[in-house]
This record gives C-alpha cells, structure tokens and sequence, in this order.
C-alpha cells in the first residue's frame, strides 16, 4: 500500500514527531528552570507516554505494511519502537536512582535531550526501507549515544570510552557509507525495494555486490555488537555511566537487529515459500556470512566473559553473545526464526535491564563494579541478591524464566532449518555461559558476609522498579502465550 498524501504521511510519522516535540520542550523547560531540573524526568516520562500512545494506536490500525518513499510502517518496526519505549522508561526510572548522573544534575538537560535524540535515531532507522535514511538515522544514534557514553566528564574512564566509542564508530560509520555508495553505483538506487528489483532481474558485478554488502553489514555489525565489530563494547559499558550502558544494550542493539532484518529480507530476499522460508538472492550468501558471524560471536563473547571481574564487563561480554544467539534466528531466513528473534527481545530486555539495575544499586553503595564486592551480598542484602539471580538464570537460558523460552525458540527455528549443528554450537555456547553467571551467584551465596561486606538497602522506589522487571521474567517463564501472539501478531504481511 503506497501513500502519496502528505497529510496522510505526517499522520504515519506521529511517533517520531511526538519524540521531536518533546525533546525541543526538554531543552526549553530546561532554559527557563535552569536551577531546578526536577521536573525534566516527568517531562521525559510524558513524552514516552504519549509517543507509546501514538504507536499503540499505530499498531491497532495498520493491517499491512504502508510505503512512502524512504519509509515502510509496519507492525514489525512498530515492535521495535515498543520495546525501545519500554527501555526508555526504565532507563528513565534508572537515572531518579542513579549517584553518577546525580553527581552532573547541572547537566540533565543535555542528558534528557540527547536520549531523546537517541530514540528518534532509533524510531527512523527501525523505520527507514532507503540506505541514505538508514545511514542517516544511524548517526542520529551514534552523536547522542558518544556523549551519552562520556556524560560523567569527570570520570577519566568515561572520557575514554566515549573516545574509543567515536574512534570505532567513525571508521564503521565510513566502512558503511563507502557500501552504501558501490550499491548505489550498482542498482542506481538506495531504495530497498527498488534494489531488490535490480538484484531479481540483474545478479550484476558480483564480486562488487559482496563487497558492498560486507561493508554495510560492518556498520551493522558495530551497532549490534556482533564480532570482530565488538572491540568498543567492553570499554564503553565498563566506563558509560549505567544508565547509558543499560540503554545501548537493549534499544539500541534492537534498533540494530532492526535494521540488519530489513535490510536483508527487504533488500536481499527474491521468494517466501508457503512455509515462511525465505529465499536469498544467490549473488552473494547472506546465510553463511551470518553464521560464521553469529558462531564467532556468541564463542567468543561467552569465553571472554568467563574471567572478566568487573561485572559491567562480564555483561558487556555477556551482550556480544546474545548478539550472537540472536543472530542464529537471523541466519535461518525463516519466518519462524524472526518470530523468535521478535520473542527473544523482549525477553533480553527484561533480564538485562534488571541485571544492570541490580549493578547499579550495589555500585551506588560500594563505589566499585568488582566481582569481590559482592562477597556474601546474598545475606546481606537478600532483596537483590535474589532479583541478581532470577536475572542471570534467565539470561543463561534456564527454566522457569522467560530466558528459557527465548532460547527454546531460538533453537526450534534452528531445528525447523534443520541447522542441527549450529543448534548444538550455540547449546554448548550456553553450557560455558553458565559457568561465569552462576560464578557470581557463588561469591553472593557461598561466600561468608565479613564486616566489610555491605548492606544494600533498596528504596521502595528503587523496589518496584526492580519487580516490576523480576516478576514478568518469572511469569512469562510460564506463561508466554501473549508475547508469542504479540510477536507473531507483529510480523504480519512483513517483507511485502
């Protein structure tokens, strides 16, 4: 369905002119109440509110997939503007708790302003279906995410981290551009339809089409943390304030994942057979590509994390791997495998969000992220150290926790493309996972509390906050059914 009135179109991008109008009244109400920034989160929290309404009301309405020009809304990209709007709040919730950005409270306006600015990066690149917006949309994200990542200036590991962020992101920035121009070059189009076209009637200069494609998948491949792209993760998360490190983890990788999938089955597939299988266009082997990259990834995320002692570190390991795991729903060009990806999402945002809370709060107290810290927290702080351990159960794939059910679809897609091999790589990928999760559950529980251990005193606040992540982690490990239909509801009539 194509639209050509513009009314009509500013009505399909309510969302992001909502994100737009509201981060302009962050930077106004921050002018005129220069003292006082209490009210700016509120500010936040209604801007998100309203926006969530706007794409609600989106995804009730649209029945297929409507085109204009550089853009495609669907219900697959109205998802994904729902899961960055719910890492958003939390984020938000995280930040009224949070000692590193209280101790820059002159500066919340920058801060508030900026994550707007990342969300509207992110809503246009969930969105965009032209290489150009795609690009453009994906540097929105980066400016606002490098400052983001150096917020607490006087912090010299921040400052460091959102150098290295800059210095890798400028060069895959560069690497992506130069594929965005030998595809342009190529097909006379950065339309994904159009190049699709192409590709259907002419396969063209291949070895230029392979090339091309590997440098755009670099871009991609930084944003989402996927191997050898990796390199700025680990120094970023460790030395962002949490709030920030929590953010990048979840929307950002899934305004990523977002793009890699449109990408790949807009720009890239010729035919879906009545099974949901996807067929890719012979030119250049996206499959293998993605599974040689979703290995690597998840192995060597998984092994590295196994002795890293900063816990901010060991997750950020932990991340390049569920890069890694959600990459396998990618790879299989199914149906079936982007439900599950769309399922294990939701999931992963869940558990790591409240892993990174969890961090924070003992951070808070103890001014350090060192594994030792936590020695005999579980007696001391029980409250937490239950949450931490429902958190990491999860993110190892156990059950009852929604991280299970992520995983089981993950493999179910995989066993559908009869993939059996990478299905038993990514298994033992998860057996060696669990060795560095459960290594922080022995120093919080097998370790004796000593004098020096800490008491973390959670504020009622601070409390729901964190059950309002924990509990749906447990519920949806039995309970699923919605998250299914929602997902499977959200790719109807994609790729059209």
């Amino acid at each position: 369905m194509d639209m050509t009135n513009l009314s009509e179109l500013v009505g399909l991008l309510t969302p992001e002119i909502s994100v737009s109008l509201f981060l302009v009244a962050i930077v106004i109400f921050d002018l005129i109440f220069n003292k006082d920034k209490k009210i700016l989160p509120f500010i936040a929290l209604a801007g998100v509110a309203v926006t969530l309404f706007f794409v609600v009301s989106q995804y009730g309405e649209i029945a297929e997939p409507i085109k204009s020009g550089m853009i495609t809304v669907d219900k697959f990209g109205l998802y994904f503007k729902v899961l960055i709007l719910i890492s958003t709040v939390f984020v938000i919730f995280f930040t009224l708790s949070s000692d590193e950005i209280k101790a820059s409270a002159d500066r919340l306006g920058e801060y508030y302003t900026l994550m707007f600015g990342m969300m509207l990066g992110m809503f246009m690149l969930v969105t965009a279906t032209d290489l150009i917006l795609i690009y453009l949309s994906l540097e929105l994200l980066s400016l606002s995410s490098y400052v983001l990542a150096g917020f607490t200036k006087l912090r010299s590991r921040s400052s460091e981290a959102a150098l290295k962020y800059i210095l890798y992101g400028a060069v895959s920035s560069g690497l992506m551009l130069f594929g965005i121009s030998l595809i342009y070059g190529l097909t006379g189009s950065t339309n994904l339809y159009a190049i699709n076209d192409y590709l259907l009637s002419s396969n063209g200069n291949v070895v230029i089409l392979a090339l091309a494609s590997v440098m755009i998948f670099a871009g991609i491949g930084y944003k989402i943390s996927a191997a050898p792209f990796h390199f700025w993760t680990p120094d970023v998360y460790e030395g962002a304030p949490i709030t920030i490190t929590a953010y990048l983890s979840v929307a950002s990788k899934a305004a990523g994942f977002a793009m890699l999938v449109r990408i790949l089955y807009i720009g890239y597939v010729s035919v879906s057979d009545a099974t949901g299988h996807w067929t890719v266009i012979e030119a250049f082997d996206w499959q293998m590509l993605l599974i040689v990259i979703s290995i690597f990834t998840m192995t060597l995320g998984n092994f590295t994390a196994l002795w890293q002692d900063n816990l901010k570190r060991m997750l950020a390991y932990s991340s390049i791997a569920h890069a890694g795991y959600l990459l396998l729903g990618v790879l299989v060009l199914s149906n079936q495998g982007l439900i599950a990806v769309l399922i294990y999402f939701f999931f992963y945002m869940l558990m790591n969000l409240g892993a990174f809370y969890i961090v924070m709060l003992i951070a808070n107290k103890t001014g350090s992220e060192n594994i030792n810290e936590y020695d005999g927290l579980g007696y001391t702080s029980p409250f937490l150290g239950v949450a931490l351990t429902i958190c990491l159960i999860s993110l190892t794939g156990l059950p009852p926790t929604a991280g299970f059910i992520g995983k089981l679809y993950i493999f179910i897609a995989l066993v559908d493309a009869k993939m059996i091999a990478v299905a038993v790589i990514a298994l033992l990928n998860s057996v060696v996972s669990l060795y560095y999760y459960v290594r922080v559950l022995k120093h919080m529980f097998l370790t004796k509390a000593t004098e020096t251990t800490p008491v973390v005193k959670a504020s009622s606040f601070e409390k729901i906050v964190l059950l309002a992540l924990v509990i749906p982690i447990l519920v949806f490990g039995v309970y699923f059914e919605p998250i299914i239909n929602f997902a499977k509801n959200s790719l109807a009539g994609f790729g059209l």
